[in-house]
């Protein structure tokens, strides 16, 4: 049986910092808090240098010595890309600002960021012997639990807010996930999950329920270092409900600086949410450690309608210590980004990822992202899964074509 070389130590609870065991099915820690996964960083040292990447497929699973998936046969994929870094230009020049880069996640399987966290969590579960998973989404991480638990041959159940666009309901079915629609938020069908975990016989899947989809999400930094040649942007915008890979971003960098990758500088991490659904802004302004659920969630940016996230005081420190924020905006900001992404960039963003945008041009106004600050906006899933304003002009083919009057 052929190893992949892999340096986890432990399991940490990351309120106490309690070590638990690796390499058997565990959840949360004893106090109720996400457990992160823990590696030799001496040994991945010496095992693995920057120009060894340079021989590997440009995917995920090419840092593997950053990864916890022990056997080379439990690695469960669907062609994961190294996203690409797109500049934005004509924006950077209309906003007065400085260089402004738009990693696109939306290239990856299922069309969003989530693939990385689950082909992870996926893999694991494959490794441990787990065969049935559930989870609550609000639509394109239930999509690739789907995704990844077919590939796996593997039972996936998930559950969605009866709102969930769409085009994520069909997708998350068609890929062989038993799908169910409830009356309610993310957090109402978390509870179905939770409840139905001892009758079900299922892994619950829920964001930082488990150790690894923050190893998958942890790509995102690594990736992103070493695209930028290994010197880290001045700022990066996130889209934040869960906030997975927000904390998997400063863990990957925390990681690189202890292995002598990159140096102390960090990016300062700004958490985007939508003023609809702001739980860590409302936190971050009250200078709490732990944020309040939030009432009456609503916004078109369904990803980021999380009215409790389980890493609040994650996502809290570390936009603390990177000297960084956090900013709500509003659906008009948001659809107003989007549109103009498009029509001068020729980029479709999803609505999480021009709230990314909405927040990045109101903040250069306000004083808060400095005028020479190099930013990077996540794009956190392809804009195509999402509905677009009605479009198009009937042309009479019985009638003579009016030409001029097509460019007014």
């Amino acid at each position: 049986m052929r190893e992949v070389t892999t340096f986890v130590t432990h399991l940490e609870c990351s309120g106490t910092g309690r070590k638990y065991e690796a390499d058997t099915v565990q959840g949360l820690s004893e106090t109720g808090k996400p457990l992160l996964v823990r590696y030799d960083l001496d040994g991945l040292t010496r095992a693995v240098e920057k120009p060894d990447l340079m021989d590997r497929e440009p995917g995920l699973w090419r840092y593997r010595e950053f990864l916890p998936v022990r056997k080379s046969e439990n690695i469960v994929s669907l062609g994961e890309v190294m996203t690409p870094i797109l500049a934005a230009p004509r924006l950077r020049a209309k906003f007065g600002g400085g260089e402004i880069l738009i990693k696109d996640e939306g290239r990856l399987p299922t069309g969003s960021f989530k693939a990385r966290g689950l082909a992870l969590a996926v893999s694991m579960a494959k490794e441990l012997g787990i065969t049935r998973m559930a989870m609550p989404t609000n639509g394109n991480a239930g999509a690739a639990l789907a995704a990844y638990c077919s590939r796996a041959g593997m039972e996936s159940f998930v559950f969605c807010p009866e709102d969930t666009p769409e085009v994520n309901i069909r997708e998350i079915a068609l890929q062989g996930a038993e799908t169910f629609l409830a009356n309610g938020l993310i957090n109402d069908c978390g509870r179905i999950v939770g409840e139905g975990e001892t009758a079900m016989n299922w892994f619950d899947t829920s964001t930082l329920k488990e150790p690894y989809r923050i190893e998958g999400k942890k790509t995102m930094g690594l990736e992103l270092a070493e695209q930028l040649d290994w010197q880290l942007p001045d700022i990066i915008l996130y889209p934040t409900g869960g906030g997975t890979g927000l904390i998997g971003m400063w863990k990957a960098f925390e990681e690189l600086e202890a292995i002598g990758w990159i140096g102390r500088k960090r990016p300062r991490m700004v958490a985007v949410q939508a003023s609809g659904c702001a739980p860590i802004v409302k936190a971050y302004e009250q200078g709490a450690d732990h944020a309040e659920p939030w009432r009456d969630a609503h916004t078109i940016a369904a990803g980021i309608r999380v009215p409790a996230a389980l890493g609040d005081f994650l996502i809290l420190n570390a936009v603390r210590e990177s000297g960084g924020f956090a900013v709500a905006v509003d659906d008009d900001l948001i659809q107003a980004a989007q549109e103009e992404c498009a029509r001068e960039e020729g980029i479709l963003l999803c609505p999480e990822g021009a709230a990314t945008l909405a927040a990045y041009k109101r903040e250069l106004a306000s004083g808060r992202i400095g005028k020479s600050e190099r930013a990077v906006l996540f794009n956190c899933a392809t804009g195509l899964k999402y509905p677009m304003p009605a479009a198009g002009r009937f042309i009479d083919l019985n009638e003579k074509t009016d030409y001029e009057a097509l460019a007014s």
